[in-house]
């Protein structure tokens, strides 16, 4: 761990961020799933839990997380009310390591066999940072499986974030993470630890590859859209209001208000949004009743 915190590379910060957030995420209240298991998806298996009962909302989470990492102080709020679903994606928490490439559209064509695993037919969907852009790929492919959408900290194209941000990963090496508490967390839960650098490899390759979603596609999503995002949490916020006028927002109070909202929250980084656990709750409640 030593090794990692003595580079220079930006990813450092977040890294330094994520582990703070880890604490933050397992102090809380937690409460066991009343399902899980896992899920056949395009020849991997996926690691699915259900919390509640009500109209079913989806979370998927960002890169490196696992479900209670990311959504361990929202889910006992939004259990209240909604049967939550929370995903951990190729490779992350319970998932197992696939040789599969990565990529947006297959991680977005998962979240669909899930769904028809569990029999529900559609849902409301909220994604986090690379679970953001995987829920953006997930409305242009499936747009009839989802009803409404929340993106938290995340775009649906590379240059929606800032150049800093798609470099971090220039240069990085998976064994530069080893004895850190991202590996204690994976191999907590992991069914093989001993893929651990493969799948970091894996994912430093995935976060090297340039997808878009294509501002066309994005512009026909007919679903209301909720973006949230930190004002400092490393997207273009020029590039994220053409996002937010692509889905019809942008507008005066002299024309009709817009079914999509947008969300800027002051005073908050990549990391540091998803600690706003009283923020995120009132926007995420506000925008699906």
């Amino acid at each position: 761990m030593k090794s990692l915190f003595n580079t220079s590379n930006p990813f450092r910060l977040i890294l330094l961020n994520a582990i703070i957030f880890m604490g933050y995420s397992s102090s809380g209240q937690q409460i066991k799933p009343a399902e899980s298991g896992y899920a056949p998806a395009n020849g991997i298996n996926v690691y699915y839990e259900v919390y509640g009962k009500g109209e079913p909302i989806i979370l998927l989470h960002g890169a490196f997380y696992t479900i209670q990492m990311n959504w361990g102080e929202l889910i006992p709020e939004l259990a209240k009310t909604r049967k939550v679903i929370a995903i951990e994606m190729q490779g992350h928490g319970h998932s197992p390591f696939s040789d599969r490439k990565m990529s947006i559209s297959a991680l977005a064509s998962d979240v669909e066999k899930v769904m028809g695993y569990l029999k529900i037919d559609s849902a409301d969907v909220a994604g986090y940072s690379m679970g953001g852009s995987v829920a953006y790929q997930f409305a242009v492919q499936s747009p009839k499986r989802l009803k409404k959408l929340i993106i938290i900290s995340s775009t649906y194209k590379t240059d929606g974030w800032l150049p800093i941000v798609n470099t971090a990963f220039k240069d990085f090496k998976p064994e530069l993470f080893d004895n850190t508490p991202l590996q204690t967390a994976y191999d907590a839960v992991a069914p093989d630890k001993t893929k651990w650098r493969s799948f970091l490899k894996q994912m430093f390759d995935f976060a090297k590859m340039p997808f878009n979603c294509g501002d066309s596609n994005i512009a026909k999503i007919t679903s209301p859209v909720l973006i949230i995002s930190g004002d400092n949490d490393g997207l273009n916020k020029i590039e994220l209001m053409k996002t937010y006028q692509l889905l019809g927002g942008g507008v005066s109070d002299l024309s009709p208000a817009p079914k999509s909202h947008l969300a800027i929250v002051p005073s908050q980084g990549h990391v540091s949004l998803m600690m706003q656990t009283k923020t995120i709750l009132n926007y995420l409640n506000d925008f699906l009743k």
